[in-house]
C-alpha cells in the first residue's frame, strides 16, 4: 500500500512546490530587473540634468558639451553601457562610444526614444530571462522650460542581470529540492505511521485465516480510527474464537457421549445376531452402518482434538518419516496391486510435530492407495523448496475435477463418483487442522495424466 500511497503524496507535494516556486522565480527575476531599471533611470536623470544646459549644436558653447561627453565616456568605460543624448531629430548631442546612435539600439531603443519625446520616462522594459541575450534600453527626456529638447538613452548589456537571475533560480531550485527531500522523508514516516497498524492487522487477519486463532492486534500507534479498528478486530476475533471453541467442545462432547450408547447398541446387535439365522442380510447391514457411524464419531473426536491441541514442534527428519510411512503402507498397497514408491533425498529436516505429520501422511497415503486401481502406482516424493520442505503424494487414480479440487478437504465432503468407497470425509480435514497448528499447509492439484497430487508443506525455519 505504501508503494501506491507514496507516489500520490509525492505528486501532490511536487505540484505544491512547483506552484509555489514558479511565481517566486518570476518575482525574483522581476525584482532583479527592476533594480537595474531603477539604476538606469537614476543615471539617465543625472545625464539629463547635465544635458539640459547644452542647447546649441554649434561649437560656440562646447565646454558644457565636453563635460557631458566626458561623463558619458567615463560611464561607458566603467560599466560597459552604451549611452547617448540625442536631439529630437535623432542627432547626437553626445554619445559613448562616439559612433553610437539610437538606431543601433533597435526597436526597443526607438520605442523608448519616442516615449521620452512625449515627456515620459520609459515604461518597464520587457522581462529579461536567462536564456535571452537582448539588451535593456531605458530613456529619459531632457526638459528645459517645460519642453523636451533631447532624450538620454542607455542600452545596457544584460549578462550580469541574467547571471543573477539564474543564480537566484538555482537557489530557489535547491531550496525546492531540499524541501522535496524533507517532504519525502516526512511522507515516508507519515505513511509508515499510518500503515503500520494496517500491516499488523493484515498479519493478524492472515494468522486467523490460517487457523492461528490466538492472534491479536495491539491497539497502539497510528491514527485514532485505526486504533479503534484494532480494538474492534480483537473483539471480533475473541467472539469468533469463542464460537469456534464452543463448536469444538460440542463436537468433542457429542462424539464422546455418543460412543458409549453406540457401543452398547452394537453389542445388542451382536447378541441379536446370535438369535437369528447366520448370514441374515438385515443384521449384516445394520452391523455395517453401526461400524461406519463409530468411525465417523471417532473421526469427529479426532478432528475436535486436532483443532484444539497445540503442535509440539521439533526438528524432524521428513525423509526418515516418509520412508517409515511408505514401509507401513506397502503391505496394503501390495494387496491391492498398487506400487507404492518413495523418491527424493533420504535426509531432509524441517520443523514439525512428528506425531501430527505422521498422521497427516497416513491419511494422504491411505487416500492415494484407496483410490488408485491395481496396476497403477503411488509416489511419495520428499523435496526442499527454499524455506519449506515438501512431501508430495501423487497417485494414479481417477483424480478430481476443477470444481471438486476447490472442495476437497472440506468436512464430510466426498465426490459423488466415490461414494461406494469406505470413508467419513473427515480424514483430510483432520490433516489440514494438524498442519495448521504447526505452520504447515496442504495443497491439492491434478496429477498428469490422471490422478491427484497432494503437497504437504512444512517450514524449515525455527518458529
Amino acid at each position: 500500500m505504501r508503494t501506491r500511497l507514496l507516489p500520490l503524496l509525492l505528486i501532490l507535494l511536487s505540484g505544491m512546490l512547483i506552484a509555489f516556486g514558479f511565481p517566486l522565480a518570476v518575482r525574483e527575476a522581476a525584482a532583479q530587473q527592476q533594480h537595474v531599471v531603477v539604476d538606469r533611470i537614476d543615471d539617465t536623470a543625472r545625464f539629463a540634468a547635465l544635458a539640459q544646459f547644452v542647447t546649441e549644436r554649434t561649437a560656440a558653447r562646447n565646454e558644457r558639451r565636453d563635460t557631458l561627453m566626458a561623463e558619458l565616456t567615463r560611464y561607458h568605460e566603467v560599466y560597459g553601457i552604451q549611452v547617448g543624448v540625442f536631439y529630437r531629430d535623432g542627432g547626437a548631442m553626445a554619445a559613448a562610444p562616439g559612433h553610437w546612435t539610437v538606431e543601433e539600439a533597435g526597436e526597443p531603443g526607438r520605442e523608448a526614444f519616442q516615449e521620452a519625446l512625449a515627456g515620459r520616462r520609459s515604461h518597464d522594459p520587457p522581462q529579461v530571462w536567462p536564456w535571452q541575450e537582448h539588451t535593456l534600453v531605458v530613456a529619459s527626456p531632457v526638459v528645459r522650460d517645460g519642453d523636451v529638447i533631447a532624450v538620454v538613452v542607455t542600452d545596457s548589456p544584460t549578462g550580469q542581470l541574467r547571471t543573477r537571475i539564474l543564480h537566484d533560480w538555482l537557489l530557489i531550485a535547491a531550496g525546492e529540492f531540499a524541501a522535496l527531500f524533507v517532504a519525502i522523508g516526512a511522507a515516508y514516516r507519515l505513511t509508515g505511521w499510518v500503515l503500520r497498524p494496517v500491516r499488523v492487522l493484515d498479519a493478524a487477519t492472515h494468522d486467523i485465516a490460517t487457523g492461528r486463532m490466538n492472534s491479536r492486534v495491539a491497539p497502539s500507534g497510528g491514527p485514532p480510527e485505526l486504533r479503534r479498528l484494532a480494538r474492534s478486530f480483537n473483539e471480533m476475533a475473541d467472539n469468533v474464537e469463542d464460537v469456534l471453541e464452543q463448536q469444538r467442545a460440542f463436537v468433542a462432547d457429542a462424539s464422546h457421549q455418543l460412543r458409549n450408547p453406540l457401543a452398547a447398541l452394537l453389542l445388542r446387535i451382536e447378541l441379536l445376531a446370535l438369535e437369528l439365522p447366520e448370514g441374515n442380510e438385515e443384521i449384516a447391514s445394520v452391523r455395517t452402518e453401526g461400524k461406519r457411524l463409530a468411525r465417523v464419531l471417532d473421526d469427529l473426536l479426532d478432528l475436535a482434538q486436532a483443532e484444539h491441541a497445540s503442535a509440539d514442534l521439533q526438528l524432524t527428519d521428513l525423509g526418515e518419516l516418509a520412508t517409515e510411512r511408505v514401509a507401513a503402507w506397502s503391505p496394503l498397497a501390495d494387496d491391492k496391486g498398487v506400487r507404492l514408491l518413495r523418491s527424493g533425498p533420504e535426509a531432509v529436516t524441517a520443523w514439525a510435530d512428528p506425531v501430527a505429520l505422521s498422521s497427516v501422511l497416513d491419511a494422504v497415503i491411505d487416500n492415494a492407495v484407496k483410490f488408485t486401481p491395481a496396476g497403477e502406482r503411488v509416489t511419495v516424493e520428499v523435496a526442499t523448496d527454499g524455506d519449506t520442505c515438501t512431501v508430495v503424494v501423487a497417485d494414479g487414480g481417477p483424480g478430481l475435477t476443477e470444481d471438486e479440487l476447490t472442495r476437497v478437504g472440506d468436512r464430510f465432503w466426498r465426490s459423488n463418483r466415490h461414494q461406494n468407497i469406505k470413508g467419513s470425509g473427515l480424514g483430510l480435514s483432520i490433516s489440514r487442522a494438524l498442519l495448521l497448528a504447526g505452520r504447515g499447509t496442504i495443497r491439492y492439484d491434478a496429477n498428469e495424466p490422471h490422478g491427484l497430487r497432494v503437497t504437504v508443506c512444512v517450514p524449515r525455519t525455527a518458529p
